[in-house]
C-alpha cells in the first residue's frame, strides 16, 4: 500500500483538452502508469463526480467536456500530486 501512494506522488500527470467530433471539447489525462493503476478504475470514479461520459484507452484517459480545473482537484484527492498535475 505505501508503495502505491509513493507511486502515486510521483505521477508526472498532464489534463488538457483536444476537439472531439461536432465541435465537442474532451478533457484528456496522460502520465498516469496503467501498470500500476487501473485507468478504467480512475476514469470511472472521475466520471461519477463529474457527471459525464468517457472512457480509458491507449494509456490516457478522455472525459467528454472540458473538466479541466476540476480534474485536477479530484486527483489530488484520489491521492496524486497536485504539484505534478499539470493543466493546460
Amino acid at each position: 500500500m505505501l508503495f502505491k501512494e509513493v507511486l502515486k506522488e510521483q505521477q508526472r500527470i498532464r489534463v488538457y483538452i483536444e476537439k472531439a467530433r461536432y465541435g465537442k471539447l474532451k478533457t484528456i489525462i496522460e502520465g498516469i502508469d496503467e501498470k500500476e493503476f487501473d485507468l478504467e478504475d480512475i476514469a470511472k470514479k472521475l466520471k461519477a463526480k463529474l457527471a459525464c461520459g468517457g472512457t480509458a484507452k491507449n494509456g490516457r484517459i478522455e472525459l467528454q467536456g472540458d473538466h479541466r480545473e476540476r480534474v485536477k482537484k479530484l486527483l489530488a484527492d484520489l491521492g496524486f500530486s497536485e504539484d505534478l498535475i499539470e493543466v493546460e
